[in-house]
């Protein structure tokens, strides 16, 4: 998933968005192609254009780090893409398989944890961003016309950013839809950099290229985010229109997996609608999934 070419689309697109007057660059001349010269861009980061000129088009690997921390200032970076730039630049080993991956699972104790949160709709997603677990709340929120033991089954698990895009449902749910994409490409560009070499990542990003145009020219715009928090705003079936804050909550392994809860400002409609959301919860499933789990 993460290659030299990447790498070099990346920089590339940032390059391409900076104009000199942005960076203190003096202009001279029309330019052919928006954005910074390479040459431009080189001698505001301290490299030889020939160097960056490589790195670009994915000639040199194993960048130093005060070389890439130079780029990143030099292309006013934010904090998540210059990380998302160490990632490109300098990608973990491929993790040698000896035979078909194993299935993914939440732990006991996340699984157990989100269960007991039970006015706060919890979902847990995995690296792919498929879905692990949630509970009731959660799965009413978000998929409630999916049946409510599908994480379970991992051949045909959830994953949120294909239903974001291919599923009907799910695009009508968004109130903000477009912004809702964006978010999504970006953390799964994210995603793709920190897990590279991943058939089944590689696989949901053809697919959803192939299947979706609007996730190919979100793809080709290379946004970076984390998306640990935000805002959602939510047209749902059930309880109409619903704005909630969320948190993204990462585990301090190595599985990264993430647990994304939804909370209302308290005494809002949103504080009512999903009070309303949770009549007759009950969460029957918190003990049998993590006891499949041990």
């Amino acid at each position: 998933m993460t290659n030299p070419s990447e790498l070099g689309e990346f920089l590339r697109l940032r390059r391409g968005a900076l104009q000199p007057e942005d960076v203190g660059v003096v202009g001279y001349g029309a330019r052919r192609v928006p954005g910074l010269r390479r040459e431009e861009l080189a001698m505001l980061a301290g490299v030889s254009a020939t160097y960056y000129t490589r790195l670009e088009q994915g000639l040199s690997v194993n960048a130093s780090e005060s070389v890439i921390d130079s780029i990143a200032r030099a292309l006013n970076l934010t904090p998540d893409e210059r990380a998302h730039l160490f990632d490109l630049a300098r990608p973990q080993r491929p993790v040698r398989r000896t035979g078909a991956a194993k299935p993914d699972y939440a732990r006991p104790g996340t699984l157990r944890l989100i269960h007991s949160l039970t006015n706060t709709p919890a979902v847990i997603l995995g690296k792919r961003s498929e879905v692990l677990g949630w509970n009731t709340l959660g799965h009413r929120l978000v998929a409630g016309h999916l049946h409510v033991d599908s994480p379970e089954r991992p051949r045909d698990r959830p994953n949120t950013t294909r239903m974001l895009f291919l599923d009907g449902h799910t695009r009508e749910l968004y109130g903000r839809w477009e912004e809702e994409a964006e978010r999504a490409v970006a953390s799964l560009r994210v995603l793709a950099a920190r897990n590279p070499d991943d058939p089944e990542l590689t696989a949901l990003v053809g697919e959803l290229s192939l299947k979706s145009p609007e996730f190919g020219r979100l793809w080709a715009r290379h946004p970076v985010a984390l998306c640990v928090s935000g805002v959602k705003q939510f047209h749902h079936p059930e309880v109409g229109d619903v704005e909630l804050a969320f948190e993204v909550l990462t585990p301090a392994d190595e599985s990264m997996h993430r647990l994304l809860m939804f909370t209302p400002e308290s005494g809002s409609p949103a504080e009512e609608a999903i009070e309303l959301l949770g009549r007759d919860v009950d969460e029957p499933h918190a003990g049998r999934e993590a006891a499949r789990q041990l």
